[in-house]
Formats: structure tokens, sequence, C-alpha cells
């Protein structure tokens, strides 16, 4: 039997999809933007989505839409905006009103109490404001949470991982914040992968193992077609969306 999963801030279910690989099911998906929901409905046809926004949406909708009760999800995952906190942004952070969804996220998870919860997020947030937006995540994830005479607590980690050590041909860092209330202590992946220079230097390391460059990932394609009316459609709305929504 699959483990079911409540998926916040969706997206097109990138997130969901490598969940899905490691045997997880997703149970519900919240998520704003139509175009997202459009896609989560034609990618996932079995899976219940909630478009909404996160801050209108309670936590009884959520497992009442996945037919679960609190304690029952195996996770809770998510990517909660993260413009706010981006180095590439106005680091406006928890001042912005996305970056107060940080806390939504966390409010779902103390009140729908999965077994474990995966927050995925910019490395600008653990440094915005000398580390006021993650210290208060940290905090408001570990508190006490008294449930049906019972007292539950998660164990909180996180670390900043770059997905090119782990075999994507791309240098993207992001902050991983996990968290369970069974009390086991969470272990980072060790990284599959490392620097050319590296490989060089350590005669017992792999020239396989160095990092994936994108000729590598996508050499072997064909050459692409002329785009599609369909493809310049969609580039043509790029600007209204940022201006929209932000990315």
């Amino acid at each position: 039997m699959a483990k079911k999963i409540i998926s916040l801030f969706s997206g097109a279910g990138g997130m969901d999809i490598g969940f899905h690989k490691a045997g997880f099911e997703t149970a519900v998906a919240v998520e704003q933007d139509s175009s997202c929901c459009a896609t989560l409905r034609h990618n996932m046809p079995n899976v219940s989505v909630l478009e909404g926004d996160i801050n209108q949406v309670s936590t009884l909708e959520i497992l009442k839409v996945a037919g679960m009760q609190p304690l029952e999800p195996a996770l809770v995952i998510g990517g909660p905006p993260c413009q706010s906190f981006s180095l590439a942004g106005r680091r406006m952070g928890m001042d912005d009103s996305r970056g107060k969804l940080v806390l939504e996220f966390i409010r779902v998870v103390r009140e729908a109490l999965p077994v474990a919860f995966v927050m995925e997020n910019v490395k600008g947030l653990a440094n915005w404001s000398e580390g006021k937006a993650l210290d208060a995540i940290l905090s408001e994830a570990s508190q006490e949470i008294f449930y049906d005479g019972k007292l539950y607590k998660y164990q909180v980690s996180y670390k900043i991982l770059n997905a090119v050590d782990y075999g994507v041909p791309q240098f993207r860092e992001r902050i991983i914040i996990v968290g369970n209330r069974i009390g086991k202590k969470f272990n980072f992946p060790i990284p599959t992968h490392t620097s050319p220079l590296e490989t060089q230097m350590d005669l017992f390391k792999s020239t396989e193992n160095s990092w994936r460059t994108v000729w590598d990932a996508i050499g072997e394609l064909p050459q692409a077609e002329e785009p599609s009316e369909t493809a310049l459609r969609v580039s043509g709305t790029i600007k209204e969306r940022i201006i929209n929504h932000g990315y």
C-alpha cells in the first residue's frame, strides 16, 4: 500500500514526481495557479487538486479531500514561494506576504500531523535577516502539539544541498528542511557526484562521478524543430506571468 502524502504549493508537480518514484502517493495537491492546476489534473488524473490560496484553505478541508484523519498522512511536502528570500529578488523575506507562506506550510503540518514533512526553498532563506526566517520556521515546527490526549513533537533538521552534487546538470542550491514526529535522526543523502577537479586529484574516484554537463544530459537528443504555435503563444505570456505571479 502506497504511503500517502499531502502536497502543498504543488506547482506543476515536480516535487511530487520525485516522491512517487520513491514509493509515495499524492492524496491531495494544493495549488493556487490555475495553469499549474490544469497541468496537475492532466498528468495526475487520480489526484485530488484543491485550487486556491493556502491562506483560505483549512487543514480540515485538505484532510477531507484526501480522505484522511490527523496522524494518517505519511508526509506533507512542498516548496512555498521563494521569491522573497531569493538572492536574485528584493529579499523582503518575512516582511513579504509570500514569505509568510512558509508558516502556512507549518500550520498544515501541525494540524495534519504527518509522520514527517519535507520543505524545500532557496538558499537565501537560511541567511535572510541574519537567519530570522529560518529560526522562526524551526521554532514553530518544533513546538509541542497536544492532540487527542497525546503529545507530539517534531524533530527538525535542515541542510543546503546542491543539485549538481546528485547528478543534475545544474548548479541549484536549495535548503531542505525535514522533520518527523517519531524521534528518528534524519541523515541527508551523501553526494553522488563531485567536481571534475576533485575527481582528477583523487585517483580512487571514477570520472563517471564527475558533475554532469548539459551535454551529458541532452547531447544525444535530435536537433530541435521550429517552435510550435502553442510554444510561441505560451512564451508570449511569460512577462505578464512574472508580473502577476512573480515567476
